[in-house]
């Protein structure tokens, strides 16, 4: 039975994995770390987690990634240590427009002061720790589960600061039982679309939407790179799994879709669910770049400059742990392509309230 300590609550994918192994039944006590401007709104959805399943208690533990001993009040800290066996560390800024000084101290420092934490559990079972299967920067080809090599750059300083981290917890392989999740791009659930934040592939699909007014939509550059977009649903029971498995000690492992499409082909299908239309003419990638600059136009479109140079990078992702340890289980990634209507008709119910929306800056 797992006692687990998650960071990152009550952000979407935590909470999902925390709904997981409820209902799965793994776990009858669960530890949240979160930051005192959050545990309002962190105690609201824990309430509504426990009042549907009575007999699984979760303690919300005030505290703060960045600081040593996770910022927890003493007189918890010891019994916390002795009682969690599970570290799921999924705090992070996700944002690919974090500015540099806020990226280091939350995923570098943050995991950092983690790790520390972590060596001191002494009935420790399992840490796992939330990477991005886009450490690889800008670096191409075919790109390998065991492989984390340095790139000659990044494309934002979330990639780099990502990247950093995972060295950190990598040096940890050698004395605990270390499993690195390598998600893909993240999208809502495969079969209802839920999410709480339209970002990654809906900045595509927020531009769509606001200009289907026009009497064709074009193509934004010209691609023959492949996205990489999962659902929830598939890295969640994926996790989940692979927690139980000692197999999956000492492994990176990427939760990234085997079978993903062109971009373009991807462009075409929201296009032509949006708006009716299949998509007409190319805007040239620079002009887009250029247009990006103005904060008007990025806010007008619901779209991040950063997003653009995913358009173009051409990389695969190799996914032989991922099959080995998965290989047992019933659990499949949806193809993207064919569950984009869910994942439309969500966004449809959901894009006037600002909630779902990031804020463009």
């Amino acid at each position: 039975m797992q006692v687990p300590l998650f960071t990152g609550f009550p952000g979407f994918i935590a909470q999902q994995i925390m709904n997981e192994l409820i209902e799965q039944r793994k776990v009858k006590e669960m530890y949240a770390l979160v930051l005192p401007s959050q545990m309002e709104h962190a105690q609201t959805i824990a309430d509504s987690m426990m009042s549907q399943q009575k007999e699984v208690n979760i303690y919300l533990v005030e505290g703060d990634i960045t600081k040593p001993h996770l910022n927890i009040d003493v007189n918890l800290l010891e019994k916390i240590q002795q009682d969690i066996n599970t570290v799921w560390h999924l705090a992070a800024i996700y944002d690919l427009a974090v500015p540099k000084e806020a990226a280091v101290t939350v995923n570098v420092q943050g995991t950092a002061m983690v790790n520390d934490f972590v060596k001191t559990l002494p009935n420790l079972r399992k840490y796992i720790y939330f990477s991005t299967a886009y450490v690889a920067g800008t670096r191409e080809g075919l790109l390998r589960e065991d492989e984390l090599i340095r790139p000659e750059s990044f494309k934002n300083f979330y990639e780099e600061t990502k990247f950093d981290a995972e060295v950190l917890v990598e040096e940890l392989k050698e004395d605990l039982p270390v499993t690195i999740i390598r998600p893909g791009i993240v999208r809502g659930h495969s079969k209802t679309g839920s999410t709480i934040k339209f970002d990654g592939p809906y900045f595509f699909i927020n531009m769509i939407d606001r200009l289907k007014f026009l009497p064709f939509i074009p193509f934004v550059g010209k691609s023959k790179a492949y996205i990489n977009v999962v659902p929830i649903d598939y890295v969640v029971k994926s996790v989940v799994y692979l927690s139980e498995k000692e197999e999956a000690d000492g492994k990176t492992i990427h939760l990234t879709d085997p079978s993903s499409h062109p971009v373009k082909e991807v462009y075409r299908h929201m296009v032509a669910q949006i708006t009716g239309k299949q998509p007409k003419g190319r805007v040239p990638l620079t002009l887009a770049k250029v247009g990006l600059n103005s904060k008007l136009l990025r806010k007008t479109l619901g779209v991040e400059k950063e997003t653009l140079d995913y358009l173009t990078w051409s990389a695969q992702f190799d996914t032989t742990v991922a099959n080995s340890l998965l290989k047992d289980s019933e659990i499949r990634c949806e193809d993207f392509i064919e569950s984009l209507p869910t994942m439309l008709a969500f966004y449809e119910l959901h894009k006037k309230d600002k909630q779902y929306h990031v804020v463009i800056e």
